[in-house]
């Protein structure tokens, strides 16, 4: 029954014992534990400031990259506006000078025939003036190859020369 009551020296001297632990623990082991409870209270603040301060920094970046990926947006609207545009303009060019070139090469093929078409008509009167002749020779030769005929022409000239 000595452990159900206990005398009066052995709790003194647990009473003692404990004070001194107590004692031993304030002097060096609760200062030591509360300074790295408030550092690490202090490091748990300044990391959750931070990650605030991150949070707010990502916000202001999201809506910066939304306003510089707006900016890039019509930014490349605009290049490709000005693109087709200058598309545009290089398709109604090159029409205009194809309509232009092609104009001036009909005109210029009309004069060609029209040169060649006088050519030959040139070379057409030529012959046909070159074969009168020939024709004609022939029939006065043939009208001609006698001398009674010669000695009539020779008459028939002299009267339309003197009545005229």
């Amino acid at each position: 029954m000595e452990l159900v009551k206990p005398a009066f020296g052995l709790i003194f001297w647990m009473c003692v014992s404990f004070g001194l632990i107590l004692f031993i623990l304030k002097k060096f082991a609760w200062k030591p534990v509360l300074n790295m409870l408030s550092e690490r209270e202090e490091s748990i603040q300044t990391a959750l400031d931070a990650a605030e301060k991150a949070k707010t920094e990502m916000r202001l970046m999201k809506s910066d990259n939304e306003r510089i990926l707006n900016e890039a947006r019509a930014e490349r609207d605009a290049l490709l506006k000005d693109a087709r545009e200058i598309r545009e303009k290089m398709i109604s060019e090159s029409k205009g000078l194809a309509t232009k070139e092609g104009e001036r090469m009909l005109k210029s093929a009309r004069e060609n025939i029209q040169n060649e078409k006088m050519a030959a008509i040139s070379e057409l009167k030529n012959q046909v003036a070159v074969l009168s002749i020939e024709i004609a020779e022939k029939i006065l030769k043939a009208e001609l190859s006698s001398d009674e005929k010669q000695k009539a022409l020779v008459k028939n000239l002299l009267q339309d020369i003197n009545l005229n």
